[in-house]
């Protein structure tokens, strides 16, 4: 139990420094080859193996108070943020009018509404075996791109796009994690990356916009019957890279394994710094392939910085509505 622990810590650091990497990895996606093939391998799996670790935790879903609380735990920072990201871009972007969309999630804020709906779903969905009850949510992501009005709006598009894999996440046991710690599955996990990542050098025009799953079809110049065979293989390339990814986590204890417990505080903090990089010309010295070292370990400090006790017990206020770290911090200090 606790090297499960351990693992599933591990694997939440690791994904929101991939969040945070991939990120700043977007300001040069369009100038160079290699960095643009990186960012799409990356995307293939990091928020889709984020979504199914989030509906393995969803398995209490129907215990007295587990709505309000992560109605607590969601949209409360939610509102909070849209208004602070508001008056962020209004002062970054030096805009006209100042303006608040609770509806129309900024950026990021999509990740917080589309969990707390795939919550809510399960109550329904929860009620089948998981094949059909997988299969019921995959039809509903195939068919969402073929309605226009299905995009950002309280995060329609990819609630329902991403539902499958959170709903996978959610039927999983200990024992299919279990199966993914042999050695063969580790050494075929490796040879899919490799594949994979050769596969999107090689046939650069792939549009990285079938893997954020926020637009409908039309957007995307897929208008016809068969863009549901592209999201379906799609689907199954996000499936077998998240099973991937999961068989090479390390399950002992690291540097970072704490950590891994406040990804949510790194996810809603280090938009600012992007946005900032995005909006700057500090970018500009980074765009050689070179330079995606730099960027790496810059996106491994600010990931740990965030997720620090010292950032964690401040920003505790405005995400968790209490002030529990800020005073173990303070008796911390007094000792």
């Amino acid at each position: 139990m606790r090297e499960r622990v351990f693992y599933f810590d591990n694997a939440k650091f690791i994904l929101i420094f991939l969040v945070v990497f991939g990120h700043f990895l977007r300001s040069f996606t369009d100038e160079n080859d290699m960095i643009y093939t990186i960012y799409k391998v990356i995307y293939t799996f990091h928020m889709p193996a984020f979504i199914l670790v989030s509906g393995y935790f969803a398995k209490g879903y129907y215990k007295k108070g587990y709505i309000k609380k992560i109605a607590m735990k969601l949209i409360i920072p939610y509102l909070i943020f849209q208004l602070i990201y508001s008056v962020f871009y209004y002062f970054l972007l030096n805009k006209s009018t100042f303006e608040v969309d609770p509806l129309t999630p900024h950026w990021s804020l999509w990740f917080l509404i589309s969990v707390f709906f795939w919550n809510i779903m399960l109550w329904q969905f929860a009620k089948f075996k998981a094949v059909y009850a997988i299969s019921a949510a995959l039809i509903l992501g195939l068919c969402i791109g073929y309605f226009d009005w299905a995009n950002n709006f309280l995060s329609i598009s990819r609630t329902f796009v991403f539902f499958p894999l959170f709903l996978i996440g959610y039927f999983l046991k200990k024992d299919h994690f279990r199966q993914l710690f042999k050695k063969q599955v580790r050494v075929l996990s490796m040879l899919i990356f490799v594949l994979v990542f050769v596969w999107f050098w090689l046939y650069p025009d792939i549009n990285y916009e079938w893997l954020l799953g926020s637009k409908p079809y039309a957007q995307m110049g897929a208008e016809s019957y068969l863009a549901v065979l592209t999201r379906l293989g799609f689907y199954i390339l996000s499936i077998i890279m998240c099973f991937s990814f999961l068989s090479l986590v390390p399950k002992r204890k690291l540097f970072f394994t704490r950590l891994g417990k406040n990804t949510l505080y790194v996810y809603l903090l280090h938009g600012f710094f992007i946005r900032f990089f995005r909006e700057s010309d500090i970018q500009n010295y980074f765009s050689n392939t070179e330079s995606m070292l730099i960027i790496a370990i810059a996106s491994l400090l600010l990931t740990l910085l965030l997720s620090s006790k010292l950032v964690t017990s401040f920003a505790q206020p405005i995400i968790e509505l209490s002030t529990s770290r800020l005073r173990n911090l303070k008796l911390r200090i007094e000792k």
